[in-house]
């Protein structure tokens, strides 16, 4: 009895390290058309939460009363650097909390990955009211403490180093705007505390090579100089994998697909203009191997010119 609840609350387990950090994503900068000025300098703190007790087994929708919700937290800080004319850098870190509101599992909680994107404004051109850009961005991420990847859905994190690019289609028209990206990801492997495995197939190692991803990322909405409100549509695709089998364990490698929708808002005060404020909420609407959480963020950020004489820029510049 105690190793089919074992298999039974470990099945629901999906990589709760993605829901953790990349679903997040929605707030951050490689995958919208706003760049920060040359010479200006904007840190930033960035809230997030996770939560879902559904998910799916493969394709198979199910829930587990014997692990109840499991919900993660992130709390990242940010720092953008307008490095050029038309390039920008940004350095994140965050540090990430979980637990489940059922069973015996322990939560966990540390830091996880730094990464550091690294966005071109490539070419635009103006005609009237309209203006297309094109951008392109790489973001490498590495692992800053010693969490175990192979304890989901737990996990801070795939304890990977990860390498993505992504292009970026932005048009707008006097105040509306549709932005469209897409992004590869090249994952590295990662360690786990045995010496041999399962997938479709058994495994003498302690390397996993887990799946590249795909992800598609679609935004729509009202942008002025002091207000945005976008609508975000969200497609990620594992590449490989394998499906979580019934009531077994899941594994870093598993395919993990989630299509997701929710929607943006960010506000600058007439009063504070160098002030961003955001709020956002992500929702899971289609997955395979994953948890149909509701994500929800918010941030705040201040941004300044390093430069001794600056002009006043507007910082939703795109």
């Amino acid at each position: 009895m105690r190793s089919f609840y074992k298999c039974f609350f470990k099945s629901a387990a999906v990589l709760i390290c993605v829901l953790g950090s990349a679903q997040f994503a929605s707030a951050q900068m490689e995958n919208d058309g706003i760049m920060v000025p040359k010479n200006y300098l904007c840190p930033g703190f960035m809230y997030g939460n996770s939560n879902w007790s559904n998910y799916w087994e493969g394709t198979y929708k199910r829930d587990n009363a014997n692990i109840g919700h499991v919900n993660s937290n992130m709390y990242s800080l940010m720092v953008t650097y307008g490095v050029a004319k038309n390039v920008i850098a940004t350095v994140g870190l965050p540090y990430i909390t979980t637990h489940t509101t059922a069973g015996t599992l322990h939560g966990q909680k540390g830091l996880q990955d730094i990464s550091l994107n690294v966005k071109w404004k490539a070419y635009q051109l103006i005609s009237g009211s309209s203006k297309f850009s094109v951008f392109a961005s790489a973001t490498g991420s590495i692992p800053v403490s010693n969490y175990e990847a192979d304890f989901d859905p737990l996990a801070l994190g795939t304890h990977s180093k990860n390498l993505t690019g992504r292009l970026v289609l932005d048009y707008s028209y006097g105040k509306a705007f549709f932005t469209g990206s897409g992004a590869y990801t090249v994952r590295g492997n990662t360690t786990i505390d045995r010496n041999s495995y399962y997938t479709t197939h058994l495994i003498y190692s302690d390397q996993v090579l887990l799946p590249n991803l795909s992800n598609y990322n679609f935004r729509a909405g009202y942008r002025s100089k002091y207000f945005i409100a976008e609508a975000v549509g969200d497609i990620s695709t594992s590449l490989g994998g394998f499906d979580i089998r019934k009531n077994d364990m899941p594994f870093p490698s598993n395919r993990m697909n989630m299509t997701m929708v929710g929607g943006n808002l960010r506000f600058r005060p007439k009063a504070l203009y160098a002030l961003e404020i955001t709020a956002g909420d992500d929702y899971v609407v289609k997955g395979r191997n994953a948890g149909q959480a509701n994500m929800i963020h918010a941030g705040v950020s201040y941004i300044f010119s390093l430069a001794k004489k600056q002009p006043s820029v507007n910082y939703y510049k795109n």
